[in-house]
């Protein structure tokens, strides 16, 4: 009887070595699917938009620009209309507005409630935040302000047309890419103080949008604003948690499957005026803005923000790769 007590002991014994042996292994990785998207065809686009020059609003160069991804987004499949309207600025000045919209849909699934997204394609005309008082004037170059959310858009734009062509587009999609967001009050000025003189082009198609009786039913809006740089971050922007907590939850739990969680950080930020919170604010659209900031830098954006530095040097395909497969994620 002792022996069977032994031998049934020693069976135990085995069973716990065994078990505990297999907790030990490691257990295989899981796979991440991840979402089509090129980084190479991104940076492609923003490049192909400097090559432009800085597309400061009345120039020759906003116009060629502008034309230009119109037809980028058409030869994606996309419906593209021009929304042109006039919009004070900071002066006091009339300027017009000349937004570019891209409805993408498959017949089947279009009149469900679209998803918008947006940045803009214009550039700041003055480096008002260059130290040295002789280069205020110049022009931003706007690789990250400006071209840097244009390039992943235009890139979902590409990924968008495949869906379309095998009908698995199961959303309705808008592209909307926002004239002079850039011309807020320079730094420099001494006049009169104006209020809402920034994101005009999404002040101009907000209003419109909330004054149009049945207008296009939105689930939410997404703004990609200066998404490129190889030391980005994206807190949680004040006014995407206000107006779009849900959302914006969603889109970093996105960003967090994929593996983005140190890039999207949970961080709560300062609140920004950007094109979003016109969407939120006059369209009612819940709307969430990606943007960089840096809480090291007293401006709280980066070094290069409004400044002739702002160019090809601060764009990685790394942080293009990650903003792009979150975006796509939620399509």
């Amino acid at each position: 009887m002792k022996e069977l007590k032994k031998y049934i002991g020693f069976l135990g014994l085995l069973v716990i070595l065994c078990s505990l042996s297999s907790c030990n292994k490691k257990q295989p990785a899981q796979t991440v699917q991840r979402p089509a998207f090129s980084a190479d065809s991104a940076y492609a686009y923003i490049q192909a938009q400097m090559d432009f020059g800085p597309r400061v609003p009345n120039s020759a160069a906003h116009a060629q620009c502008a034309l230009w991804l119109s037809e980028q987004l058409k030869a994606c499949g996309a419906e593209v209309s021009f929304q042109m309207g006039n919009m004070t600025d900071y002066r006091g000045h009339q300027q017009q507005v000349c937004n570019i919209i891209a409805h993408f849909s498959v017949p089947q699934y279009a009149n469900r409630p679209h998803i918008l997204l947006g940045a803009h394609y214009d550039t700041r005309p003055w480096c008002d935040e260059e130290p040295l008082h002789a280069d205020r004037m110049y022009n931003v170059p706007g690789a990250n302000d400006g071209a840097s959310g244009v390039g992943v858009l235009l890139e979902v734009a590409r990924q968008i047309s495949f869906k379309i062509a095998d009908t698995t587009l199961y959303t309705p999609v808008d592209i909307i890419f926002f004239d002079i967001e850039d011309m807020g009050t320079p730094s420099f000025y001494t006049g009169m103080e104006r209020s809402d003189t920034w994101c005009l082009g999404s002040q101009l198609w907000a209003t419109e949008y909330a004054n149009k009786a049945n207008s296009q039913q939105y689930q939410y809006g997404l703004i990609l604003d200066m998404i490129g740089d190889p030391n980005a971050v994206f807190p949680m922007e004040y006014y995407s948690s206000y107006y779009a907590e849900g959302y914006q939850q969603l889109i970093w739990r996105a960003a967090e499957r994929l593996g983005y969680e140190k890039l999207f950080s949970k961080q709560l930020g300062y609140p920004i005026v950007d094109d979003h919170y016109y969407i939120n604010y006059i369209a009612g659209i819940p709307c969430v803005d990606i943007i960089h900031y840096d809480i090291h830098n007293n401006t709280g954006f980066p070094a290069w923000w409004h400044t002739r530095d702002d160019d090809m040097k601060h764009i990685s395909k790394t942080t293009l790769q990650a903003v792009g497969e979150v975006v796509m994620s939620l399509l």
